[in-house]
């Protein structure tokens, strides 16, 4: 399979995924969504894929979670403010920059990325026959 098909179809499981959750975190979606989190997990999964294995979990998901909190700027300057399209507004959060990310949310993607960074490696494995992945903590 070629690397395209194979980036495409990690995008469409992370889309998917982000989608379902979204679903079920506040009962609907965008599908803008789905195309954000399709690229999020493509993301989170290139951060773990150039990482040797010895990198702890901790630390994957903290550099994942900084990564989706920047796509969810950039994301969010674009769909919220420049389109208008008011998908997500953190404003009334603390810790908030312009309403488009907050400390409590970007924790929550340092959490979501090690969901991300497990199904990456599990779909490596199984789908591509990748190595078996192997994780250290710390």
């Amino acid at each position: 399979m070629s690397k395209f098909l194979r980036l495409m179809t990690l995008w469409l499981w992370g889309g998917f995924v982000f989608y379902c959750i979204e679903l079920l975190w506040r009962g609907y979606s965008y599908p803008s969504m789905f195309v954000v989190g399709g690229a999020c997990f493509l993301i989170i999964g290139g951060i773990n894929n150039y990482l040797p294995w010895s990198v702890g979990l901790v630390w994957q998901a903290l550099i994942g979670g900084v990564a989706v909190t920047a796509v969810e700027f950039v994301s969010g300057i674009f769909l919220n403010i420049w389109l208008g399209l008011g998908i997500w507004d953190y404003s009334h959060l603390p810790f908030n920059l312009l309403g488009q990310i907050c400390l409590l949310y970007s924790l929550i993607w340092v959490a979501l990325s090690v969901v991300g960074i497990f199904l990456d490696d599990y779909l490596r494995w199984k789908l591509y026959g990748e190595q078996r992945p192997k994780y250290v903590l710390i």
